[in-house]
């Protein structure tokens, strides 16, 4: 295959890749959000180990099949992630139960510089200055379509802190791993949803009585509630599948700052499906400018320069002794 033939083949998969992830994501939250608003399930933690469990099924399926093949993830690296990822859904929950939905949307915006900052220094990356003024250009067009009153508690400024570093380093945990120990999508799903799954079964329901004052186990399940519980964990395979297949093709910041296009299709199409919020000028405006925004900084991080790995000090130092002893061998 010519270099032309790859490079469109791998456009294709890197679109393709998004695309996935984008209809998983919108869907989900659509279906969240009827089944939460609409029927009263309140117990996030405890869907979400549901998802979890779902996604360990469908991988334990695919091992016994053989279209999974064995790996290996160490034990101290494996909790290490689902530490950062059970912190990650567990302060999401509750910042933005202790923290109005201005300060919720604001703190979430912030991941993308927090990512910025744990490439800068763990990755060695260094930004062009189009790529910065483009991410720049799409946190300003998604505050302004989603923030709107602003309070700010010292709990809630607290679970906001923990919810924004746990889900920046299990992002960036989550190509770490795959880069480290060459994991593929499925590999990695297959030794963290387990563990994820189980750990958030347990202290789920805890949770989210705390959350909510009220118990799962005592919930008025039906046949439509139970429908839309079905068809979450189902999406949430997706969801969880596109996540770890994009953050592995791309970076953790580049999932942030593109995966914003879900944040505009989820207020378009809360619009039309539960017509609560109006698409008014500010939203529409600030649409315009973050997609602006997505557009400038995909090209702008394609450019050379635009965003690359440095060596670290240490391969440099490991490649000027292979070519000081690569001296000494000549001579």
């Amino acid at each position: 295959m010519t270099s032309a033939g790859k490079a469109d083949r791998k456009a294709s998969l890197d679109a393709a890749s998004w695309l996935f992830n984008v209809v998983t994501s919108v869907g989900i939250i659509i279906v969240n959000k009827s089944l939460m608003a609409t029927h009263g399930f309140s117990f996030a933690t405890t869907l979400t180990g549901l998802h979890f469990a779902t996604t360990t099924l469908l991988t334990v399926i695919l091992k016994w099949l053989g279209y999974i093949q064995p790996s290996q993830l160490p034990l101290p690296d494996l909790l290490k992630f689902v530490l950062f990822a059970n912190f990650s859904i567990v302060g999401m929950n509750v910042s933005l139960m202790w923290n109005s939905v201005g300060f919720y949307q604001i703190a979430k915006l912030t991941m993308i510089p927090v990512s910025c900052f744990l490439e800068v220094v763990l990755d060695n990356v260094r930004y062009s200055r189009g790529t910065k003024l483009s991410i720049t250009l799409v946190l300003l067009g998604v505050a302004v379509c989603t923030v709107t009153d602003v309070s700010v508690n010292a709990k809630g400024f607290v679970a906001a802190l923990v919810a924004v570093w746990s889900t920046s380093l299990q992002q960036h945990y989550v190509h770490s791993l795959q880069r480290k120990y060459s994991l593929g999508s499925f590999n990695l799903l297959g030794h963290t949803a387990p563990v994820q799954a189980a750990s958030l079964l347990i202290l789920g329901p805890f949770l989210d009585y705390w959350l909510t004052n009220k118990v799962v186990y005592a919930y008025d399940y039906h046949l439509i509630s139970l429908s839309l519980i079905v068809l979450s964990c189902t999406i949430a395979v997706g969801t969880n599948l596109s996540q770890f297949i994009c953050i592995g093709r791309f970076t953790a910041v580049s999932f942030q700052v593109l995966g914003h296009m879900k944040t505009i299709l989820v207020l378009i199409l809360g619009f039309i499906f539960f017509g609560k919020e109006g698409l008014n000028h500010q939203v529409v405006i600030g649409m315009f400018i973050a997609i602006l925004g997505m557009i400038w900084y995909g090209n702008a991080s394609s450019k050379p320069g635009g965003k690359e790995r440095l060596p670290s000090s240490k391969s440099q130092k490991n490649s000027a002794l292979s070519e000081s002893s690569e001296v000494d061998e000549k001579v």
